[in-house]
């Protein structure tokens, strides 16, 4: 059974925003390397639309290295898209999910293959709350954002297990947890 990760950067407030964090080389390097070692990544449409910048540097890459070779994997990377408000897609990687999240990750982990990411905000509170999330990857940038969506917001309580710890030289911390308690609202 494949595992679901949910992967995604936030600020040491726990704000997450995409435009908010420090990315440098490094990172870059590190968001290429499992983004290789996937199957698929599933955005909401905020976070879809955001990432399709990475096609611009596809056409035209930018010279840096980290930030060209991450923007060719992502590219090639099967995308799912939840959204209610867009009809298509049109990045060739990328489709809209079929079936509503839950059914569509209870089919994805069923089938044989490498891990599936979870990259958006929305789509981690969702499957937070059905207990789907196998491990969660938090890249905490060393700065207060201030304002803005805090990760976990309207969540029952949930305590996890530290497995892992990377520190990046900008002072960025990756956080790789399990969760060990299952939520109070999953069946209801």
């Amino acid at each position: 059974m494949r595992k679901v990760i949910a992967t995604i950067n936030t600020t040491l407030d726990g704000v997450c925003d995409h435009t908010a964090g420090i990315p440098d080389d490094e990172i870059h390097q590190h968001y290429t390397d499992l983004l290789r070692h996937a199957d698929a990544i599933l955005f909401g449409r905020v976070t879809y639309q955001l990432m399709e910048f990475w096609r611009t540097l596809v056409e035209k890459p930018s010279g840096e290295k980290s930030m060209d070779d991450f923007a060719a994997v992502i590219d090639n990377i099967p995308k799912i898209v939840f959204s209610r408000t867009l009809e298509s897609v049109d990045w060739k990687s990328a489709r809209l999910a079929d079936q509503n999240i839950e059914k569509e990750i209870l089919k994805l982990k069923q089938q044989t293959g490498k891990d599936i990411l979870i990259g958006s905000r929305s789509l981690i509170l969702q499957l937070m709350k059905l207990d789907l999330i196998d491990q969660y990857q938090l890249c905490i940038h060393p700065m207060v954002a201030g304002g803005g969506l805090p990760l976990f917001e309207d969540i029952d309580r949930t305590v996890f297990k530290l497995n892992k710890t990377k520190i990046f030289g900008n002072g960025a911390v990756m956080l790789y947890y399990e969760p060990t308690t299952k939520s109070a609202t999953k069946g209801q």
